[in-house]
């Protein structure tokens, strides 16, 4: 069988990144193999995480490396060197330039904490996805996978979990419940989808 290699892109502590390890552990992505984890922040806990599955680990520190062209020019060269096929975003606070992305048109995919298109774009991000749904009032959030495109949160989308907000939800009681109903869910499996598109095989 075809096994695309697969890179995740991580900046903190890699909660996403720890439920794509699982799944892959427990023979839930049969077309992929999590060749390297990448990120941009030395102090990551994502970093522990890989080492933990056995994982190669790359950082390439926005500390280190301040100017974006440069990093961006290493996370590619790095990705090209280990035969990288699927970019997975879990995480990565930096939004990629439309140059590296059109180098991996179609093979870069983000996890984002709502149902696109609400509550999604510039600026929101993590927690404040969350404020922004509980501050409209809407019952119903959830998480979607899409493809990375030169639109931030822009791309065809490739799955959607919806979630009950529930009375007196706290942007972080409904920030957990996002992850473990929806992302952890649908994010392993879309990696496991696009891998399969990757090799040819019917979906």
């Amino acid at each position: 069988m075809n096994r695309v290699r697969v890179a995740v892109l991580c900046s903190g502590g890699g909660t996403n990144l720890q439920a794509i390890l699982d799944r892959a552990q427990a023979g839930g992505i049969p077309h992929g193999e999590i060749a390297l984890v990448l990120t941009d922040n030395a102090g990551a806990y994502a970093i522990e995480r890989a080492k933990a599955a056995g994982v190669e680990y790359l950082v390439v520190d926005k500390k280190q490396v301040p100017d974006r062209g440069e990093r961006e020019a290493l996370i590619l060269a790095a990705l090209k060197e280990r035969g990288i096929g699927l970019v997975v975003l879990a995480g990565f606070m930096t939004i990629l330039s439309d140059d590296f992305v059109k180098q991996y048109e179609m093979r870069i995919i983000n996890v984002h904490p709502s149902l696109i298109p609400s509550f999604c774009g510039a600026g929101f991000y993590g927690l404040k996805v969350h404020e922004a749904a509980l501050a409209r009032g809407v019952k119903v959030t959830g998480a979607t996978v899409h493809y990375v495109n030169e639109v931030c949160d822009g791309g065809p989308i490739i799955a959607q979990k919806a979630v009950l907000v529930e009375e007196g939800d706290t942007p972080k009681s409904l920030q957990l419940r996002v992850m473990r109903e929806a992302e952890w869910v649908i994010f392993p499996a879309a990696v496991e989808t696009v891998c399969k598109k990757l090799t040819g095989e019917e979906v």
